[in-house]
């Protein structure tokens, strides 16, 4: 199985470190929609795991949350591809959960729904958090510098960070074995 696992805000759509908090604060990056579409085309698994602690700070609510999430699906099967997951952690940075990103909780989740061992799966993220949760279990940390990825990027990475300027750059190497 051929498993791509991505960060929701700032690797598909904007984001804002005021949180995105409606559907129509919701708004796909340029390429995002298409390079998800070609991979699932060519036989990639799409999953996402993001962080949405906006739920548990009460800036919106779980209506609000599947609405996003149905409009990415729609934007992606209107382009001839699926996202195969979704998941998501509702809590709060004190809550003590384990699916929070850095914590690998999200991302074992996907592991088992598709029975994948998560070793080279490449997890794209714009933050350091989310190249954590993936080194965690394995997985390639792929940063692109849209989003927090800039930011991302004047720290230090995580050895072996495959870094692109976007989600469409990640899909050209994958799709093509060259970067664009």
């Amino acid at each position: 199985m051929k498993l791509l696992i991505l960060d929701r805000d700032g690797v598909i759509n904007q984001d804002s470190d005021d949180y995105i908090k409606s559907l129509e604060e919701w708004l796909p990056l340029p390429g995002a929609i298409d390079a998800m579409a070609a991979l699932s085309k060519a036989g990639w698994t799409i999953a996402v795991a993001t962080n949405q602690s906006g739920l548990a700070r009460g800036y919106f609510n779980q209506a609000t949350l599947d609405a996003m999430h149905a409009e990415l699906q729609r934007l992606v099967q209107a382009q001839g591809g699926r996202v195969d997951a979704i998941h998501f952690c509702p809590h709060g940075p004190e809550d003590d959960c384990t699916c929070r990103k850095p914590l690998p909780g999200m991302i074992e989740a996907i592991g088992r729904q598709f029975n994948a061992d998560l070793t080279g799966v490449w997890l794209v993220g714009d933050s350091l958090r989310d190249l954590e949760a993936g080194l965690a279990v394995g997985c390639q940390p792929v940063l692109v510098k849209t989003g927090k990825g800039l930011r991302s990027l004047a720290k230090p990475l995580p050895e072996g960070t495959l870094v692109f300027d976007d989600l469409a750059a990640v899909a050209q190497q994958l799709l093509t074995g060259k970067p664009d």
